[in-house]
């Protein structure tokens, strides 16, 4: 085979392995249906965070090191529509604003958590979950999400039932 004929084929392969695994990446991911997402605000650079903080009987520490992003956003989702499976690289603060939330875990789908107007949750960094609105009006929630500078707020996750 001449240089230039293997030199072809190799490219060739090289392509075909690299659509391969994207194709096979994106039939992986579960996108969500029937979602708006807003955001309200952010980026903006956060820096190092270092809080510690004990109120008597209530005590919070959070402590980064290397440069964090926050983010505030607004999610709409219709009745019947859902988020998609994923994972956030940060910490995610959410407030249900309307509707109910039903949250299910990968490591945990006999036990949704249930969230109503007027309450809220983290979501901890490497949660695989989906968000669902199993009700009949419009679920609303704000979030505050934390991500490390130069990665993506969500990370699409497989089916864990698949």
């Amino acid at each position: 085979m001449n240089t230039t004929k293997w030199k072809l084929t190799l490219a060739g392969g090289l392509v075909a392995v690299a659509l391969g695994g994207f194709l096979l990446g994106f039939a992986w991911a579960t996108p969500g249906q029937g979602v708006t997402v807003t955001t309200i605000a952010g980026p903006a650079d956060m820096g190092e965070l270092d809080i510690d903080a004990d109120l008597e009987t209530h005590e919070i520490e959070l402590q980064t090191s290397g440069q964090w992003v926050g983010r505030v956003v607004h999610h709409r989702i219709v009745p019947g529509g859902h988020t998609g499976w994923h994972s956030h690289p940060g910490p995610v603060f959410v407030m249900v604003t309307a509707g109910t939330l039903t949250k299910y875990d990968a490591d945990d789908l006999d036990a949704p958590g249930v969230y109503p107007a007027g309450t809220g949750f983290v979501e901890g960094i490497g949660d695989v979950h989906i968000g669902v609105n199993e009700g009949k009006v419009d679920l609303e929630m704000i979030s505050f999400l934390l991500t490390p500078k130069g990665w993506p707020t969500r990370i699409d996750e497989p089916d864990p039932r698949d």
